[in-house]
């Protein structure tokens, strides 16, 4: 048991070196001709670091997911070109992420007046939830522990500070509720 568990620490350090150090630099999976390989072997990676990785998930540019652990990916869903997943982040199933878009899983304490802030270290990590059918816009930036709900659609450079309901379009900072895609 102990043999097996140390094989697969083992197996996601490997994966962990070889894609900072390599497929974390490979061209954009649109590229032509070499895109499609590109794709494939950074979404080999990831799927030995990730907790669950669906099917035909693409793995963008520049992506970083830190050591992938719990980080779960459904099907047919992407992480846009230098986007940023922490630990603890569940993304559902058909996720499309523009580019740069940041998912906090902590904040920095900051209730003591009497210490400066940057020693009184960080809040416990949050899990970030994201559901079925999403689209987050180019630089998105979701903070800690929000849950978005399903068919969401999140505009560009929105800055998401509370949880979102299914089926809302959402943009600003704060991001707030533009309409549901019910009414439409």
């Amino acid at each position: 048991m102990n043999l097996k568990r140390n094989n697969l620490y083992f197996m996601k350090v490997i994966a962990f070196i070889l894609y900072r150090a390599v497929a974390i630099h490979l061209f954009r999976s649109s590229t032509p001709v070499v895109g499609k390989y590109f794709k494939k072997v950074r979404g080999l990676l990831a799927s030995v670091m990730f907790k669950k990785m669906g099917k035909n998930v693409n793995i963008e540019q520049g992506a970083r997911f830190g050591f992938g652990k719990n980080v779960e990916i459904g099907d047919n869903s992407g992480i846009g070109v230098n986007a940023s997943i922490p630990a603890d982040t569940i993304i559902g199933n058909n996720v499309m992420m523009g580019p740069d878009c940041i998912i906090y899983a902590s904040n920095h304490k900051f209730s003591d007046i009497n210490t400066p802030m940057n020693q009184q270290g960080n809040t416990p990590p949050l899990q970030t939830i994201i559901g079925d059918d999403v689209w987050i816009g180019g630089r998105v930036i979701i903070l800690p522990g929000k849950k978005i709900g399903n068919g969401v659609i999140i505009s560009a450079g929105s800055v998401v500070t509370k949880d979102l309901e299914d089926y809302g379009i959402y943009g600003g900072n704060p991001a707030k509720l533009i309409k549901s895609r019910k009414d439409l």
